[in-house]
């Protein structure tokens, strides 16, 4: 559990590092902490408006990861 809140630039690093392993089609910073988001190249993309949603959205991502790559390990 979180014991303070999440800041735009951790939002940026999750970001940056899940564009960069090929989790993401694109994520882009706009502009009053929001962040373009799209996890395909054919999906619809989302605005994410605030850190701590944009968080949340990261930890469905990350855990939606590791859900697949436990299932490629049997």
């Amino acid at each position: 559990m979180r014991t303070n809140p999440a800041t735009p630039a951790e939002v940026d690093t999750w970001l940056t590092v899940l564009h960069q392993r090929g989790h993401l089609y694109r994520a882009e910073r706009g502009p009053y902490n929001t962040w373009a988001v799209q996890r395909c190249r054919h999906s619809r993309p989302w605005t994410l408006h605030h850190p701590v949603l944009a968080m949340d959205w990261i930890e469905d991502i990350v855990r939606g990861i590791r859900q697949q790559d436990a299932e490629t390990g049997r």
